[in-house]
């Protein structure tokens, strides 16, 4: 069973995923697992592979979903991706980094896709 935050993280994903859809983007994998940690949406954006990370507010009294994602939280994303790729044998392929932030105060929902939000942290 689910906590509220963890029901909370998964409507947040799934508003990025509807908003990612309807800019355009092709979902490949949802909460891709490996042994290092996830990525919370693979996707393609034309000829771009797209590591996405979701992150979800109800409030901003504890910073904003983009500062959420931290130089070791960066790392963490960057070394599940190149998993990826090797293991999809996309090596080559051309690929970035988003987050999308999604807020939901005053029962209202904002989203907001920041694309390439961080480089490779190798």
């Amino acid at each position: 069973m689910l906590n509220r935050s963890q029901r909370f993280g998964n409507l947040g994903e799934a508003v990025a995923v509807r908003h990612l859809e309807k800019m355009g983007y092709r979902i490949l994998h949802r909460n891709y697992r490996t042994r290092l940690g996830e990525i919370d949406i693979i996707a393609r954006d034309k000829d771009t592979l797209v590591f996405v990370e979701v992150k979800s507010r109800a409030s901003s009294v504890f910073g904003g979903a983009k500062q959420a994602v931290t130089r070791a939280k960066q790392r963490q994303i960057w070394k599940n991706a190149l998993y990826y790729l090797k293991t999809t044998h996309q090596m080559n392929a051309k690929a970035r980094f988003d987050v999308v932030a999604v807020s939901s105060e005053n029962q209202k929902t904002s989203v907001e896709v920041i694309k390439n939000a961080f480089e490779a942290a190798g």
